[in-house]
């Protein structure tokens, strides 16, 4: 009689135990934006159920994606030129005023620019485009700023940034930083750092009154880059030299230098920081660098592996594929493939959703 009155508690208790930890799986269930460029749309990841659930679409060939602070909002940079003046195409579900308001009269252009750019702003709950708002040229990579209101883009044929404020959707500014402005990341402490492909310069823009406070020689061609966690060091791929440098920060100058491979892309850090993971696109290599003493490991992932990614949870590595529709998921000790995940088209800058965010 005892043991009977026990089963039902006893599934009770096991029932009450698998749904808590499936609650708690779905909840820790990261989500990874890929925009895949001439393609024309932004696939979404599960990175719990590694595969894609969504697609956004409505877009043209998007490279730069960025992500509001609260996750809410996709901010996505089209490459493809637009000529300037003409009409940005209603999302559907928008209404006319409520488009008009976001892009005022298309008729009050400058005709003397020679052409525009693009940014799509998408919903990321419903996957749609809510907002298209009009830059001054053609954007590579995208960053939104740790306050959430400007969302800034590289222009690599126009030498510089724009700020585009997310509020009222008009440029408020336009920096000079140098020939073939690249990738972008935000300080801490406020700073935005620019890599200048053309020059080997990185600057320094103020965010308060957007100017370049400095730039800094690092030499060969700076493209992608990320902070340490103590915002000292910047990690700056050098496409032409085959090797990652090592910015000091409050000095300008590089500290140390580290082999990837020929044309390094994607970079990124593991979650503590102590972990640095590039790709070598001409070798077809996966690299890892050990910040600590240098150690450098390395492992075959091909072909061509290009963006690259680092989940803040668990430290999977997500790398794409420059030839290829597809997104490795890669275990960050052993560096082998975890899951390869069809996309729709090659993937570019690979945003992921903030810890908390749903």
């Amino acid at each position: 009689m005892k043991n009977s009155l026990q089963r039902p508690w006893l599934a009770c208790l096991m029932a009450g135990v698998a749904l808590g930890a499936s609650t708690a799986a779905m909840a820790a269930s990261d989500r990874a934006f890929v925009p895949m460029g001439t393609a024309d749309a932004v696939d979404i990841i599960d990175l719990g159920r590694q595969e894609v659930i969504s697609t956004v679409t409505d877009t043209i060939n998007t490279h730069g994606s960025a992500l509001t602070p609260d996750g809410q909002q996709l901010i996505l940079g089209s490459l493809t030129p637009q000529e300037a003046g003409s009409e940005i195409a209603r999302p559907e579900g928008v209404t006319e005023d409520e488009h008009a308001a976001h892009h005022g009269d298309a008729s009050t252009a400058s005709m003397e620019e020679a052409s525009t750019g693009l940014l799509y702003v998408a919903d990321t709950a419903t996957s749609r485009i809510i907002r298209t708002l009009e830059v001054p040229g053609p954007v590579h990579h995208v960053l939104v700023t740790q306050d959430g209101r400007h969302a800034v883009s590289t222009h690599p044929t126009g030498g510089g940034i724009s700020v585009v404020s997310l509020e009222s959707g008009q440029v408020i500014a336009s920096v000079p930083t140098g020939p073939n402005p690249n990738y972008l990341v935000q300080h801490d402490k406020g700073s935005i750092l620019v890599s200048n492909a053309g020059n080997g310069t990185i600057s320094e823009v103020d965010p308060l009154h957007w100017f370049v406070r400095r730039n800094m020689r690092v030499g060969g061609s700076p493209e992608h880059m990320v902070l340490s966690k103590d915002g000292d060091r910047l990690y700056v791929n050098d496409n032409t030299g085959g090797r990652t440098l090592a910015l000091n920060l409050p000095t300008g100058s590089v500290a140390e230098e580290y082999e990837i491979g020929t044309a390094p892309h994607g970079i990124d850090l593991s979650p503590d920081g102590q972990r640095l993971y590039a790709t070598s696109q001409g070798d077809n290599r996966i690299v890892r660098i050990s910040l600590k003493d240098g150690t450098r490991h390395s492992a075959e992932l091909s072909p061509a592996p290009y963006h690259l990614a680092v989940a803040p949870t668990d430290g999977r590595v997500l790398v794409t594929s420059r030839v290829e529709p597809h997104l490795w998921i890669v275990d960050p000790d052993s560096l082998e493939v975890l899951q390869t995940v069809e996309l729709g088209g090659i993937g570019h800058q690979i945003s992921l959703e903030p810890s908390g965010s749903r």
